[in-house]
């Protein structure tokens, strides 16, 4: 029932939260980048701050002028049925996610809206997968998380190392992680919640497992690993406590090229 080549639908993608740090990179990337005929709009609650953003985007290109805007807030369960419905796939940068997120993916999987965020909370993709996966499947929608710095890099980089290696042998992995950036308001608001949540993301951990489809014939695992100084990048790897090797052991676990038996771990580099 996937609605992705539904005409009728007025818009290609909605950008909701398009005014904040991220989301308004994400839009000046779109207006910069995007196809021509490209039907995009712009999300979220305060119309002052998307029109200025949109007199901003509007001097990166100027048929972002007729951008449409859509006023719309995290917790009106209503407008974000309708937001959902008017689009093939909607964008979202609004975090904590375990705070503001769900009613987005509720609405998006009711209508068949392809859905992307850019969460690192994996009580929060755990609880979506538990409540929506099986209606999501019903109506065609693609709910896919961790779509930013947490994490693409870390799931894109280890997929094209295991491309470079032999097929159908144990493989293992070891991920580095080294960057200079500081955090959004965001990213911490985030790692603060997931800090504070420690035994209801273990119990979302445990619940997805009992429902989730189990691998035959293979093995994924993704041990934290322990600190112990790297030869091969000549620094200290610290074990990185965050989503990047659950998404990985993820592709791990739908794609046979990860071989059958693949360990991935996911290393600071310091």
């Amino acid at each position: 029932m996937n609605r992705q080549n539904d005409a009728t639908r007025p818009l290609d993608v909605v950008l909701f939260g398009a005014t904040g740090f991220v989301g308004a990179l994400t839009a000046e990337y779109l207006a910069a980048h995007a196809p021509a005929g490209l039907r995009w709009a712009l999300a979220g609650r305060s119309r002052t701050k998307l029109e200025k953003l949109r007199e901003r985007l509007t001097a990166i290109a100027p048929r972002c002028a007729d951008l449409q805007l859509l006023e719309t807030d995290a917790d009106d369960a209503e407008a974000l049925a309708e937001l959902a419905a008017s689009t093939r796939v909607v964008a979202t940068t609004v975090g904590p996610y375990l705070r503001y997120g769900e009613k987005l993916v509720a609405a998006c999987t009711e209508a068949g809206t392809d859905y992307a965020d850019l969460t690192g909370e994996a009580e929060f993709i755990d609880r979506m997968y538990l409540e929506h996966d099986a209606r999501a499947r019903e109506t065609g929608a693609r709910i896919v998380h961790a779509c930013g710095f947490d994490s693409v890099p870390h799931d894109l980089g280890a997929y094209f190392t295991v491309k470079q290696l032999p097929e159908d042998v144990p493989l293992a992995v070891d991920g580095f992680v080294r960057t200079n950036a500081v955090f959004s308001g965001g990213t911490f608001a985030s790692a603060l919640t997931a800090m504070g949540r420690g035994p209801q993301m273990l119990a979302a951990a445990r619940e997805r497992r009992l429902h989730e489809p189990r691998v035959v014939g293979r093995r994924v695992s993704t041990p934290a690993g322990s600190p112990h100084f790297s030869g091969e990048t000549g620094t200290w790897a610290l074990p990185l406590p965050t989503v990047d090797p659950t998404i990985v052991g993820r592709s791990a676990r739908a794609l046979e090229r990860y071989g059958p038996d693949f360990r991935y771990r996911h290393f600071a580099s310091v």
